[in-house]
């Protein structure tokens, strides 16, 4: 039996996080964050406010039609002319012309155009001055902690991104999913696994409780955590849920993977022969470890059948190894003809005689002594022979078979030297007297 060679995955390339936490922070960025000053602030000086009370001062006419001609430029691709107008507007008579409502709405336009810019950190300064004005709407200042957050985790500086989100999770009544993801993923960057994992599992369950369906990256991200915890059965669970809803090659070979980490083998094996007839194993190595499962599942005929089909088409490497994995399949399921030449493939392309003296086994099986014994030969001749001791056996038994019985007598008496084969020369070895005894006796008679 061939054992399925766990090198072929590593557990953590096999299931990393597909995850780059500051992409994602940057999409839900353009997302969340709409960039619509003048539309937002008039909401926000609207909206009603049940936990505090805040005195905002007036938005006043000319400087509303200032923002709203920056805005204009902004939204025309005309960052450098937005720039200018808002320049305009800090120098005329210096900022203590603007009272502190007008001078948040001027610095998250400024915020705009850095962040289309894609100068973060000028962006993030910004947003930063936005806040630091007194008396601005509580919801305009919920809304750009946010953002404020979320340009930290762009620049992935993690611990002030957890900082900002927490001090506005302090601030907002109603936390949305996605922000607790986003902790999540801070948290997961600090590798602070715990508190990761209670986030996405908070934004996952809020979903769940609505009838909605979480997101696939979400599910991914408590999959890793779980991974990384050790808790391989909440790791399958996962894994399951993302199969129902999002079936993909990766899951069936992940699933599979922990199937088999929990001793599971029949799953193990049905969950990546339900990738293979989908036609999702277009990897070489990944056609091999399908071969190995059927092996190891004791059904070595599909086993050589992939082995068979992967090397024709050329997604499994013609090198020595597949090809004995294939030899070896084709044999356990006893079809020697096939399994010869895949054998002779194995062996001529390895660098050691072991093949050899494993296609000499071959041959004899099929009453090919004279290839037995020339497969044989060169096996020990070229070294490297695991049990040279049973090589001889087969040897002495192909040239016994040949009536070659001085050879025959000499393979088996090097057999014997090794103890671990002695009993089983010294029994050839009578027989062969037995048999030449009675040969004579019948030329005699």
């Amino acid at each position: 039996m061939i054992l399925l060679k766990n090198h072929i995955w590593t557990r953590a390339a096999l299931l990393a996080l597909p995850l780059v936490v500051a992409q994602v922070a940057v999409t839900q960025l353009q997302r969340d964050a709409g960039f619509a000053p003048l539309s937002s602030a008039v909401a926000q000086e609207k909206q009603a406010d049940t936990r505090e009370t805040r005195r905002t001062p007036a938005l006043r006419n000319k400087v509303y039609e200032k923002l709203a001609e920056a805005q204009a430029e902004a939204e025309a691709k005309n960052l450098p002319g937005a720039e200018k107008i808002l320049d305009g507007m800090v120098a005329a008579g210096g900022k203590k012309a603007l009272n502190s409502y007008e001078l948040a709405n001027v610095y998250n336009l400024y915020a705009f155009i850095y962040y289309s810019q894609e100068n973060y950190s000028k962006a993030l300064k910004a947003y930063e001055n936005v806040v630091s004005q007194p008396d601005i709407p509580l919801a305009m200042e919920i809304n750009t902690r946010y953002t404020i957050a979320q340009l930290y985790f762009v620049q992935e500086d993690w611990k002030r991104g957890i900082d900002a989100l927490l001090k506005w999770f302090d601030m907002t009544e109603t936390p949305n999913a996605n922000a607790y993801v986003l902790l999540s993923q801070g948290y997961y960057q600090m590798k602070d696994y715990d508190k990761a994992l209670l986030n996405v599992e908070k934004a996952i369950s809020m979903f769940n409780e609505k009838g909605k369906l979480p997101k696939e990256q979400w599910y991914n991200l408590a999959r890793f955590l779980y991974f990384e915890k050790g808790d391989i059965d909440k790791t399958v669970e996962i894994l399951e849920i993302l199969l129902t809803h999002y079936p993909k090659k990766q899951y069936w070979v992940q699933v599979s993977h922990m199937y088999g980490e929990q001793k599971k083998e029949p799953e193990q094996l049905a969950a990546m022969e339900t990738a293979y007839v989908q036609g999702m194993l277009d990897k070489g190595t990944e056609q091999v470890t399908m071969a190995y499962l059927f092996l190891n599942g004791d059904v070595p005929y599909k086993a050589a059948k992939v082995m068979d089909k992967g090397l024709k088409d050329g997604t499994i490497e013609d090198k020595s190894k597949n090809w004995e994995v294939a030899g070896s399949a084709w044999r356990q399921a006893q079809e020697v003809d096939k399994s010869i030449p895949a054998m002779e493939k194995a062996a001529a392309k390895s660098d050691t005689g072991e093949l050899y003296a494993r296609l000499g086994n071959i041959y004899l099986d099929g009453d090919e002594n004279e290839k037995a014994i020339s497969a044989i030969n060169k096996g020990l001749s070229r070294g490297g022979v695991k049990r040279p001791d049973n090589a001889r056996l087969v040897l002495g038994m192909a040239y016994f078979n040949t009536k070659q019985y001085d050879k025959a007598r000499e393979a088996f008496k090097s057999a014997a030297r090794d103890e671990r084969s002695s009993k089983y020369a010294a029994q050839w070895i009578k027989y062969m007297d037995t048999e030449l005894e009675r040969q004579r006796s019948l030329a005699e008679g």
